[in-house]
């Protein structure tokens, strides 16, 4: 496992198959902001409302030169029907391999019903203009969330 990320820290680059058939390299967007939120599963229904979410913000993240970036472990064709179903307008990039997810630190152990497990923790890293990471959000809870992300990216520009 990585160490550790941390704001003012350089955010680890990737470069990943997204919807519609992008690949989307990190250190590509330099010059703007990028919201990189990890979130378990396409179609669960917190992913689908923070997806939701980012996507009613978009125009006000994109007033603030700030791109959104969802990443999960679902495969590019499951983020395809998951943007067409729900009409999505953000870019959702399919880490199948977790190497992102890996270097971000959120490939965590989970617990429900008493059984533990590997999972994604619901996690936001807001990166500023430069590749260094601005603010980070562990154990996001979905309601209100991209607001609070918007308002800190309001505050970078």
């Amino acid at each position: 496992m990585s160490s550790e990320l941390s704001q003012s820290m350089q955010a680890p680059n990737f470069s990943l198959p997204a919807n519609g058939g992008e690949m989307i390299e990190l250190d590509q967007l330099k010059g703007q902001n990028v919201v990189v939120y990890f979130y378990p599963k396409d179609n669960t229904p917190g992913c689908t409302t923070e997806a939701l979410d980012f996507t009613t913000l978009k125009d006000d993240f994109a007033k603030v030169d700030t791109i959104i970036i969802g990443i999960s472990a679902d495969s590019v064709k499951k983020h395809d029907n998951f943007v067409a179903k729900h009409d999505l307008g953000i870019i959702l990039a399919s880490d199948e391999d977790k190497q992102a997810i890996e270097a971000y630190g959120v490939w965590v152990e989970k617990k429900m019903y008493g059984k533990s497990y590997m999972g994604i923790e619901r996690a936001t890293f807001l990166i500023d203009k430069d590749g260094k990471i601005a603010q980070i959000w562990r154990k996001v809870k979905v309601k209100g969330h991209a607001q609070s992300v918007l308002e800190a990216a309001q505050g970078l520009s």
